[in-house]
């Protein structure tokens, strides 16, 4: 009895109860796919949102206003002395006199020592900062009153977002029903505003959250960025030329080959050590400062430049190192103009993704003193300054109530740095990307 034909076995019940379990196990498997990403969107979506969530409030700031008299008897004397001297008398007046003489005006009816203090718990002692800086810089107004928008106490800013309930006996309440009078007094007046906070954006950091800013960790975090940028890109392309167009193939090349391999999986608080190992305690460089902070991360986006660089360069199709030669071009001119402008677009989208990467880290900063609290805004590579991860890390050691909005801000100022970055490889291997 003859076989039967190939169409006849496709076509029997084995055959098709078999492809029929095949036909069920790959939608099974398509079915798992589409579950993990729906998953992973979810837990994506779920992270932004509290992130989000959490940190919108933090770009917000509760302002008062206050008819500040600036006394002359305060602060007669300061008017007639000069700017430098100005600034060291500056620091022996009591400025929190004008703040609790303009409160009490708004609030005559208040006496006592402890009414006293809790109304001017009310404003921020940033306002004291804010009159001593306007004196300073314009002594004219001594013997003047002038209505100021000074930032809210910490509280009543929490109050003002929803964070701190208004019924005096409700769990989480901070105010008694005089100060909850106060401050709805204040409203009715329009004494009370809330508005975009720039100062978040633009001030260094400070142990009151309502005044805490990100602008110095930005600042650091550039200034460690173009330290880490001048001195990894170059050298991480030069090795990538090195390795892949002059250097011979033998056992120590190899050698290298590996290392940089395993240099780009080792993890970065090892960095972080070597970094203060021959930065600061063999080369002596100043502590906390950007220099040093971009060198460490240097070290630790090398290999990630050479490794990109690398991949770029035999992305480059022999051809044209062929033609170039042809042509009469010397080793070092096929290199320099025509392999490298070529794999280029390659070599900058690693550069951004390294970069990316070096933004976020954290520990190799903290080995090195970057962890240090800093208000003043840096003003150069050897200035004392810290990173943005290194900001959050402080903010989120800290147990006060309003810096846990001002951890989730700085995360989504961080994560608009990263997004910017990533989006940028992306754009430049779209638009110089050549297929061949």
């Amino acid at each position: 009895m003859s076989d039967p034909s190939p169409a006849a076995r496709w076509s029997s019940p084995e055959m098709r109860a078999r492809l029929q379990q095949r036909h069920s196990a790959e939608r099974r498997f398509r079915r798992l796919g589409l579950a993990a990403i729906g998953v992973a969107l979810l837990a994506l979506a779920a992270l932004l949102a509290s992130i989000v969530g959490n940190g919108s409030s933090a770009f917000v700031r509760t302002r008062i206003a206050l008819d500040v008299r600036f006394d002359p008897e305060l602060l007669g004397p300061l008017g007639d002395l000069p700017p430098a001297e100005r600034e060291v008398r500056a620091s022996d007046v009591d400025w929190g006199v004008l703040v609790r003489d303009a409160l009490t005006r708004e609030f005559p009816d208040v006496s006592g020592r402890r009414d006293l203090r809790s109304l001017q718990a009310l404003v921020s002692t940033g306002a004291r900062s804010l009159l001593r800086t306007r004196v300073l810089e314009d002594p004219s107004v001594i013997g003047q009153t002038l209505r100021l928008w000074v930032p809210a106490g910490s509280n009543v800013d929490a109050l003002e977002k929803g964070q701190i309930p208004r019924d005096p006996e409700a769990d989480g309440a901070r105010f008694s029903a005089q100060e909850l009078g106060w401050i709805a007094s204040l409203e009715e007046r329009g004494l009370l505003d809330r508005g975009f906070d720039w100062a978040f954006l633009s001030s260094g950091d400070s142990r009151e959250a309502e005044l805490a800013g990100v602008g110095g960790a930005i600042v650091g975090s550039l200034l460690t960025l173009l330290v880490t940028l001048g001195v990894a890109f170059p050298l991480g392309v030069a090795a990538a030329v090195y390795l892949e167009e002059f250097a011979p193939h033998n056992r120590w090349t190899d050698l290298i080959e590996v290392n940089i391999n395993n240099l780009a999986a080792v993890p970065s608080i090892v960095f972080g050590l070597l970094g203060l190992a021959v930065f600061l305690n063999t080369l002596a460089l100043p502590r906390s400062a950007p220099l040093v902070g971009g060198l460490t991360l240097a070290l630790m986006t090398l290999p990630t430049i050479i490794i990109a660089g690398r991949s770029a360069i035999q992305a480059v199709p022999p051809s044209i190192r062929e033609a170039a030669r042809g042509l009469g071009a010397s080793p070092l001119q096929v290199v320099a103009h025509h392999v490298l402008p070529l794999a280029l677009p390659g070599i900058l989208t690693g550069t951004i993704i390294g970069m990316a990467r070096a933004l976020g880290e954290t520990a190799p900063l903290l080995m090195i003193g970057m962890v240090a609290f800093v208000v003043d805004i840096p003003g150069g590579f050897a200035d004392a300054a810290t990173a943005l991860p290194v900001q959050i890390y402080l903010w989120a050691d800290t147990p006060e109530r309003g810096f846990v909005e001002k951890v989730s801000g700085a995360i989504m100022v961080l994560l608009a740095f990263l997004i910017l970055m990533n989006g940028t490889a992306i754009w430049l291997r779209q638009k110089f990307e050549r297929r061949w």
